[in-house]
C-alpha cells in the first residue's frame, strides 16, 4: 500500500514572517513613488519581496482617496509585496477586500491558530536557517544562539528574544531579533533589531561592514560603505530619537 494514503492532505502550522511596514504620510502616488525611489537608491531589489503591511494610520483626515490598485502595483514596482492594510477606516474596508489585501489590527499573535490537541504538539518554527544545524531555538524570553556563518540568501530570526551568532554573518544574509543582537566576529548582509517594536534595542558586533541595520524599523543602509572611524573595532548601534546613532563599544560617552 502506498505511503501517500497515510499523508495529510494539508497541514496548517504557525510560522513567523516578518513584514515590512509601510507607513504613509500622503495618498498622492507621484510623491510616493519619488520618496521609495529616494530611499531605495535606485536598486533594484532593495526589498527582495519582502512583505508588506500598508499602515494609513498617519493619514490626515479628509485626504485624497487611496487609489488601491494602483498603490499596490506601486510598492511591487520597488519589490515590496503588500498582504494587509492597518488602521483602514471603515469606508476603506470593502476596496482593501476587493485588492486582495486583508486587514490587519496591528496585534501580534494574540490569537494563535488553532491547532489539534496531541499530547507532544508544539508550533513549528518557521523553514527559515534557524531550523538549520548551529542554530539553537529561542527559550520564553530567552536567546537564540547560531554556531555557524550565515550565508547569502538565508534569513534567521530570533522571536521573542535576542540573537546571537558566534560565526560571519555574509553579504545577503538577513539576521533579525525581537531583542538584540549579537554577532560575535564579521556582521556583513542586514541586521534588524527590535523588530517587535523594542526601541531599546542594540546591535553589536567585533567588525562592521553592514549592508542595511535597522532598529525598531528605523533603518540605514551603507551603500557607500560602514563609517571608517568603526569598521575595525567593535561597535554598537542603537537608536537615539528617530536616528540610529553608531558608536564604539568601548565608547566613554555612552549612556
Amino acid at each position: 500500500m502506498s505511503k501517500s494514503v497515510f499523508q495529510k492532505p494539508i497541514e496548517i502550522k504557525i510560522s513567523t514572517v516578518v513584514a515590512v511596514s509601510a507607513i504613509l504620510q500622503t495618498s498622492d502616488l507621484i510623491t510616493l513613488d519619488a520618496a521609495l525611489h529616494e530611499m531605495t537608491g535606485g536598486v533594484s531589489d532593495f526589498f527582495e519581496g519582502d512583505p508588506a503591511v500598508i499602515d494609513v494610520g498617519s493619514l490626515a483626515p479628509g485626504c485624497e482617496r487611496i487609489d488601491w490598485a494602483a498603490l499596490v502595483a506601486l510598492l511591487k514596482k520597488y519589490r515590496l509585496n503588500p498582504v494587509a492594510v492597518r488602521n483602514a477606516t471603515p469606508d476603506m474596508v470593502d476596496e482593501i477586500q476587493a485588492n486582495g489585501l486583508s486587514l490587519d489590527s496591528g496585534k501580534r499573535e494574540e490569537t494563535p491558530a488553532p491547532e489539534p490537541k496531541k499530547p507532544a504538539a508544539a508550533p513549528e518554527p518557521a523553514p527559515t536557517p534557524a531550523s538549520a544545524a548551529g542554530a539553537a531555538p529561542v527559550p520564553a524570553n530567552g536567546t537564540m544562539i547560531i554556531d555557524t556563518p550565515v550565508r547569502a540568501g538565508q534569513r534567521i530570526y530570533a522571536r521573542g528574544g535576542d540573537l546571537i551568532v558566534m560565526a560571519v554573518v555574509n553579504n545577503g544574509a538577513e539576521i533579525i531579533a525581537d531583542g538584540s543582537i549579537h554577532v560575535y566576529n564579521t556582521l556583513n548582509g542586514r541586521a534588524l533589531a527590535g523588530a517587535s517594536g523594542d526601541a531599546s534595542a542594540r546591535i553589536f558586533a567585533l567588525q562592521m561592514s553592514p549592508e542595511l541595520v535597522s532598529i525598531a524599523g528605523v533603518y540605514r543602509t551603507f551603500e557607500d560603505g560602514f563609517p571608517a572611524s568603526h569598521a575595525r573595532q567593535p561597535t554598537q548601534i542603537r537608536l537615539k530619537g528617530d536616528s540610529l546613532d553608531i558608536q564604539s563599544v568601548n565608547s566613554a560617552t555612552r549612556a
